[in-house]
């Protein structure tokens, strides 16, 4: 394969391009037809099926087998045998899966293991041969790049030391304003770890001197460092469980380094059976932990980051980026991912947009890390409707905070949550999600409960547009909640209403005034 010039993402040669015709003909497309990635990695072999909002698609399938494709073979020069049977199993069955589901041609990426192995190419044919699945082989550095570029669908504002980490190989990528930049590969996957000759002292010298010489080429100014692989993301898990911490999204989980290290401490001195069975951790996944933990350490040591953050979109995702036109690429993912939630889920797409319009003048001008994330409730406020009515605040808040969504952090999930709970239920008190309540600070509960009760009066106002009924001002001088009613509004505005009203200006500390047509 050609290399990229750096800093830019040509177009893939026809020859290579494994999409075949483009996915993103319509520059201003949002949705995105069903499409299949396979990814044969060193470790897994996984299928993913995307759908939905072409910026933040959905996971419409998903399925891993943990194949070890490339145990051993550092040693033996070879794709392990069992690896091969299992990945060869794999690969049947998701071009079954993809006929079935009636997707097309999968696009099928293969890294370290099979372009590495001197039985790759005749690897790559058996598959062709059999199940019709071409095995695109990329080399390290477009493997850095294309993880990148993952990084940057679910993670747009990202900025930092991309750290890729497989079986065989390990990743490294600067990304910087929206750009993937220099990039480089190593053999620090645990699979080549294993391999090492003499015991852990001399693994950690070799760690250490492989990492010094990534850290010449990368420089070490990054203040972050995002994490992409499953051995990465065995270890968060681990640092959640080690802080009990509340929320068990991995995507944009954040770690401070000295904690990163406290965590790495406590792995190496507890059993790793009990901690695997704690965490729900494969066996497979957690034999591999120590050696990415070593690995993490020197990295934290050599680079110095100030934030450790986690990524769950890595290469696959990065497919689907690599063909994004431009203007898409600009767009918010939460923005995009919430539309299209609302226009498949809502009674009434589209009264969002105007339910924001009307709630708005509470808060005026707003910086725009606030702003989204009220247009994002607003489009999302009516998205559980079918669900029974004693559990819909319940399921508003588990949809957002569990659910699969990019460009958002814990809190900003914990946040958008609470806004939609109060959006069906006045109180919170007694909810069991009370332990997700301390990742917000007293502040902003009290915003969430304010925008959900305005979401709350607002969505039962006028069905049509509120802002045909009436119009809110908030005076916080004055402690003065003005509701100005037009002549359709004053007979829309009954008891329900006036009490919903009521609510919201208690939530602000102030009284509600209602002023009537002239």
């Amino acid at each position: 394969m050609n290399p990229k010039t750096e800093g830019h993402s040509p177009k893939l040669s026809d020859d290579w391009d494994p999409f075949g015709k483009p996915l993103f003909d319509d520059p201003s497309a949002r949705a995105l037809s069903r499409v299949g990635v396979v990814d044969v990695g060193s470790n897994s072999v996984r299928m993913v099926v995307f759908d939905g909002a072409a910026r933040s698609p959905a996971y419409f399938y998903n399925e891993k087998v943990m194949a070890g494709l490339g145990q051993g073979l550092a040693e033996t020069g070879l794709l392990n045998p069992q690896g091969r049977e299992r990945a060869f199993a794999a690969l049947q069955r998701f071009a079954l899966l993809a006929d079935g589901m009636g997707i097309g041609p999968l696009t099928c990426v293969a890294t370290a293991a099979v372009r590495e192995a001197q039985d790759g190419p005749e690897f790559q044919r058996l598959v062709e041969r059999t199940t019709g699945l071409k095995l695109h082989v990329i080399d390290g550095t477009e493997e850095a790049r294309l993880s990148a570029q993952g990084v940057l669908l679910g993670w747009p504002e990202a900025q930092g030391l991309i750290c890729d980490i497989g079986g065989n190989s390990m990743e490294l990528a600067d990304i910087r304003n929206g750009r993937v930049w220099r990039r480089v590969t190593s053999p620090l996957g645990p699979f080549r770890l294993q391999q090492v000759p003499g015991g852990k002292k001399e693994v950690a010298a070799h760690i250490k001197d492989v990492i010094a010489g990534l850290a010449r080429e990368m420089g070490t100014e990054h203040e972050r460092i995002y994490l992409v692989g499953g051995s990465w993301r065995a270890i968060a898990r681990l640092d959640m469980e080690r802080r009990g911490y509340p929320l068990l999204v991995l995507h944009e989980y954040r770690m401070d380094p000295e904690g990163t290290l406290k965590t790495l401490d406590w792995i190496e001195k507890n059993d790793l059976n009990d901690l695997r069975s704690r965490t729900g951790t494969s066996s497979a996944r957690m034999e591999l932990v120590p050696l990415a933990a070593m690995v993490l350490r020197e990295l934290i040591a050599t680079f110095g980051p100030k934030e450790i953050d986690i990524s769950s979109y890595g290469i696959r995702e990065g497919l689907l980026y690599e063909q994004m036109p431009e203007r898409l690429r600009r767009r918010d993912p939460l923005i995009e991912a919430c539309r299209h939630a609302e226009r498949t889920m809502a009674r009434l797409p589209g009264f969002g947009k105007r339910l924001h319009a009307f709630i708005q003048p509470i808060w005026g001008q707003v910086p725009p890390e606030k702003y989204r994330l009220m247009r994002a409730a607003c489009l999302l406020h009516d998205t559980t409707w079918r669900t029974h009515p004693d559990y819909r605040a319940e399921a508003c808040f588990d949809n957002v905070t569990r659910a699969n969504m990019a460009a958002l952090s814990h809190p900003e999930r914990v946040f958008v949550g609470l806004a939609l709970l109060h959006r069906y239920k006045n109180s919170r008190s007694g909810s069991r999600f009370e332990p997700l309540f301390t990742l917000l600070s007293p502040e902003q509960i009290q915003e969430a409960e304010v925008l959900g009760k305005a979401m709350r009066f607002g969505a039962m106002f006028s069905i049509h547009d509120p802002q045909d009924a009436g119009e809110l001002n908030y005076k916080p001088k004055k402690n003065l909640l003005e509701l100005r009613l037009t002549k359709r509004g004053a007979g829309l505005y009954g008891e329900v209403a006036a009490a919903r009203l009521a609510s919201l200006a208690a939530a602000l500390k102030a009284e509600p005034s209602v002023r009537l047509p002239s």
